[in-house]
């Protein structure tokens, strides 16, 4: 049996990835792939128990070691028990933020020691790495103004959503300076656009790197 393939899909706040991994599914089910959505913090009970933790508001202030520790505890049993178990099976995977929204989020806007990040990434992840990511990008302005419209429907806002524009400047960087770094792997796409023309470039984006896996669905 085949390898599945694994694809992430990456971006800050308000840059419509959950728009666009439903079109994604869809694409790749019209294609006879099992495909498997999942996100990361979360994607297990466990893990979306840990979840719940980082994403709350709370009077007591969380280290940025802690909130490290705890993303890659969600990451641990996620990895084993939800991402592995299906791409061995063939099944292709689907994932809201991976590996790089922790080098963006933990080490980029948090400052917190990349050295370290890299070492976790190891023991946690070992050789797997996605085969495409799909980084939807847009400036923090507009990214920002789109969450705080999404936040004003659902009556909420977590942790992270609360910060100010400056640490989502500092994710933005370090999410384009990656991209830079891994050009085979990231492709970064342009969220301003229409859903429908982020839709079609995710769909070209695949074409393009996953050319000869997307065009063997049997």
């Amino acid at each position: 049996m085949k390898q599945g393939k694994f694809i992430t899909i990456e971006g800050g706040e308000g840059v419509g990835k959950s728009t666009q991994i439903a079109g994604l599914r869809q694409n790749l089910i019209s294609r006879g792939y099992e495909v498997i959505v999942t996100r990361e913090p979360g994607g297990t009970p466990r893990a979306e128990r840990i979840r719940e933790l980082l994403l709350e508001n709370s009077t007591e202030p969380m280290p940025a070691s802690c909130e490290l520790l705890l993303m890659f505890a969600a990451r641990a049993t996620h990895v084993e028990n939800v991402i592995r178990p299906a791409l061995e099976r063939g099944a292709w995977v689907v994932c809201d933020r991976f590996i790089d929204a922790t080098y963006a989020y933990q080490g980029g806007a948090r400052g917190f020691d990349v050295g370290l990040i890299s070492v976790l990434e190891k023991a946690v992840l070992g050789m797997l790495r996605p085969d495409l990511t799909i980084l939807l990008d847009a400036p923090v302005e507009i990214a920002s103004a789109r969450a705080r419209l999404r936040n004003q429907a659902s009556g909420n806002s977590d942790r992270f959503e609360r910060e100010q524009q400056a640490f989502f400047e500092r994710v933005r960087t370090t999410y384009l300076e990656r991209a830079r770094q891994e050009p085979n792997r990231i492709c970064v796409l342009d969220a301003t656009q229409s859903p429908e023309e982020v839709g079609a470039a995710i769909g070209e984006a695949l074409r393009a790197r996953l050319g000869k896996a997307i065009g063997d669905s049997g």
